[in-house]
């Protein structure tokens, strides 16, 4: 079985577009993708070949992947329904379209339905922007999961593949926010019969056409970008453990062989069957070797590390965090080698990334013939997701940035796929042309990071041998190209087609990067800021941004001198908008007090900030879990970490960048006075928050709530006018102001409105 099925890895990857055109091509493109039998009939299907079910409504607009990856297999010839939302309570729904000829395609849609389901204190949110009507609940928790078990019951023995943000970000064993749990594999607790990470149009398109000729799903595990369930290591591997690639040192365990489960149990016979010992791991073809007897020259193509076991990684805390790192080291498509990890008597086994798509390819798969708008049976429902993207564009993907409380790198990769000018271009006509409801307004050309078009490595070879987390920390790597010229070209080009009025830049900007190209940032203030433009410094504090892997405050700062002179040069009141996040690990509570008096200085009052969210694999959920810095190696002299864990703690550090916040004032002077800083409390301009919340005086009816909420209102404007006589910081000079003690949208309550000391 082994010999038959074990190709070896492919190095170069073929064009996508090059295979030849499964049959039912003749049927033509689809207006729009099928959703019900009858729209099939109109089509003349008798069934669909591949059956894509997601947890997002359905637009057929490239931002969606559901989009993407049904235009693309359309245009290898395959017939290509959606099942869009379906009811997870039965298989009812997952039956409407027929039994697929081929498989099912899950997906949770373009979030993990844990972060689309709840806040980052974990309460249910009220609203999903993916969703007709921003409808909650019409999908479960844990989608994906919850989808290929629905997709089994439906016809059984039809392959089960899933994919998109929500598997890719949970292939091995993770750390889960909302349980406080090490989950196993998304693989195993879904039953599937293969996982697509990344982006995964190579994949799926050489998974279709390889089932079609006739191949079976359990005969498939040569494609990059793939992970499945296989039991031992096939003949002709080499097996490597992960600390010999990365040594842990004394670890918690440290006479036990690190193959070895730890794990306890109460139920003997259970235990016995899921411990691993060295002589049945290695029973296997595969040879094994160690960091003293590795040859120079060893196949990466059938190599394999084997990473802790999930029942490990839930018993050592240090053994996850050398697991997190390994796996991040292992990224790069240019020489990262297969994974496995145990679970339970199986592997989970991943094969290397993806190679990036090339220009040609990347053009193509978003020239697709969308209708760029939700399925007609939405009628006039809003879909807010779809409503903020409508007019944007998509340039590039991938980041390079290694933001370790991001993961876009571990999702899409650190390799810049970017598509050619005359393509974007075609895009801006084609929205001029065909969307109804435009007027002349690009809401955005970017991508993950605005300004990391057709940026790489200055030499193949290097990029191919690199193993460094971020091209940009601690500092800009000196074989990073960083002209910025072919987007500032594109910008000029963009704003210059007839039709359009203004080409806006909404996604998030690398200002480390900008700030060697002043033209650039001349082009980008000049032509494509409306007013303010969002940046993400995310923490003032040099040990809080080493832990995030993000450059020093100064970066900002030259960026701002060039944006200001520039703004001014063009006679434009513009104003830039920093994101900062509460609550990283490695923040302490002095760092959050340092930032809160640095926004008061710069007189920054947010009125939403981002609460660190530990999101499945990311290197700061590691290290939020672990409490230790997997960024260097991890072993028992590693470097420990604070980590804001109790609702308390996030609290006080969400308080204190809303330090502008009467609600936030008792909590921030309690932690002031904790830390022996009372000197900050005040109403000078050097402190950060007033000694005292205004007293109420009952007015009028006793147990007036509106006489009491008003009067809370009348002093606490009182006070702030009086502020502002003294110099008191005011915000940004022509930003509409909020009534003071009162959030966005909320009406105080009588809890709120309580006189507090």
């Amino acid at each position: 079985m082994w010999l038959a099925y074990n190709r070896p890895m492919q190095i170069t990857a073929p064009d996508i577009f090059s295979y030849r055109k499964f049959w039912p091509h003749k049927f033509g493109t689809a207006t729009v993708l099928p959703m019900s039998r009858d729209e099939m009939d109109d089509l003349g299907w008798d069934s669909c070949d591949i059956i894509i079910v997601t947890g997002d409504a359905y637009v057929d607009h490239p931002s969606f992947g559901m989009a993407i990856i049904g235009r693309l297999l359309e245009s290898q010839g395959f017939r290509v329904g959606i099942i869009s939302q379906p009811d997870w309570r039965s298989a009812e729904d997952f039956c409407k379209l027929g039994k697929p000829n081929l498989f099912y395609g899950i997906a949770a849609g373009n979030m993990d339905s844990m972060v689309n389901h709840y806040t980052a204190d974990r309460k249910p949110r009220s609203d999903d922007a993916y969703t007709a009507g921003a409808k909650a609940g019409k999908r479960p928790n844990r989608a994906t999961v919850v989808y290929a078990q629905r997709a089994r019951e439906a016809f059984k023995g039809v392959p089960v593949i899933i994919g998109g943000i929500e598997a890719s970000l949970r292939r091995i064993a993770q750390y889960d926010y909302w349980t406080e749990k090490v989950r196993r594999s998304i693989l195993p607790d879904s039953k599937a019969d293969m996982l697509l990470f990344g982006n995964a149009e190579r994949a799926i398109v050489e998974v279709a056409h390889r089932l079609a000729a006739g191949e079976k799903i359990g005969e498939i595990t040569d494609i990059r970008g793939t992970a499945f369930m296989r039991q031992g290591i096939p003949e002709g591997w080499t097996l490597i453990d992960s600390t010999d690639i990365d040594e842990v040192g004394s670890i918690e365990h440290p006479d036990s062989n690190p193959y070895i489960d730890t794990t306890k149990s109460n139920d003997c016979k259970k235990n016995d069957e899921d411990a691993l010992t060295e002589e049945k791991l290695n029973s296997t073809a595969a040879k094994v070797i160690h960091f003293h007897e590795r040859p120079k020259k060893l196949d990466r193509t059938t190599t394999v590390i084997r990473l802790p076991s999930h029942n490990q990684v839930v018993d050592s805390k240090i053994l996850y965090a050398h697991a997190s790192r390994v796996f991040h080291l292992e990224t790069n498509p240019g020489n990262a080698r297969s994974l496995v990890q145990m679970h339970g008597k199986r592997d989970v086994w991943l094969n290397p990334p993806p190679q990036p798509l090339s220009a040609p390819e990347f053009d193509r798969l978003f020239e697709m013939p969308y209708t760029r708008r939700p399925h007609p049976s939405y009628g006039d429902l809003k879909i807010p997701a779809y409503d903020m993207i409508k007019f944007s564009i998509n340039i590039m993907r991938g980041c390079f940035g290694g933001c370790t409380f991001c993961s876009i790198t571990e999702h899409e990769g650190r390799i810049i796929q970017s598509r050619s000018e005359d393509s974007v271009i075609r895009e801006v006509e084609a929205i001029r042309d065909n969307v109804p409801e435009f007027t002349g307004i690009i809401s955005d050309l970017g991508g993950p990071t605005a300004n990391m078009y057709r940026l790489s490595c200055k030499s193949n070879k290097i990029e191919e041998s690199c193993r460094r987390l971020s091209c940009v920390y601690p500092g800009i790597c000196e074989n990073l190209n960083t002209n910025h010229k072919p987007l500032t070209k594109l910008y000029k080009r963009a704003r210059n087609v007839e039709g359009v009025k203004r080409v806006f830049i909404a996604s998030g900007l690398r200002y480390d990067l900008a700030i060697r190209d002043p033209e650039y940032v001349k082009e980008l203030v000049t032509h494509h800021v409306g007013g303010r433009l969002k940046i993400a410094p995310e923490h003032t504090e040099k040990s809080t941004l080493s832990r995030m892997m993000k450059p020093p405050i100064g970066s900002y700062y030259r960026f701002k001198e060039l944006f200001e002179k520039y703004s001014k040069e063009a006679g434009k009141e513009q104003y830039l908008i920093p994101y900062f996040i509460s609550s990283h690990p490695g923040t302490t509570d002095e760092d959050m007090m340092n930032l809160g008096l640095w926004l008061k200085e710069n007189k920054f009052k947010p009125d939403q900030v981002q609460q660190f969210i530990p999101t499945p694999m990311a290197l700061a959920s590691a290290m939020y879990h672990t409490g230790v810095n997997p960024l260097k190696k991890v072993g028992s002299d590693t470097e420990h970490i604070d980590t804001a864990k109790t609702a308390k703690t996030r609290k006080l550090h969400k308080a204190f960048l809303r330090y502008h916040d009467p609600e936030n004032w008792q909590i921030i002077r309690n932690a002031l006075k904790r830390m022996g800083r009372e000197d900050l409390i005040g109403t000078g301009k050097e402190h950060l928050v007033p000694e005292f919340t205004p007293r109420l005086e009952k007015r009028g009816a006793k147990g007036s709530n509106s006489n009491k909420g008003n009067d809370f209102h009348h002093r606490i404007k009182n006070k702030a006018a009086q502020g502002k006589k003294r110099g008191a910081a005011s915000g940004f000079k022509g930003k509409p102001k909020k009534r003071l003690g009162q959030n966005s949208g909320n009406k105080q309550t009588n809890k709120q409105a309580k006189h507090r000391r």
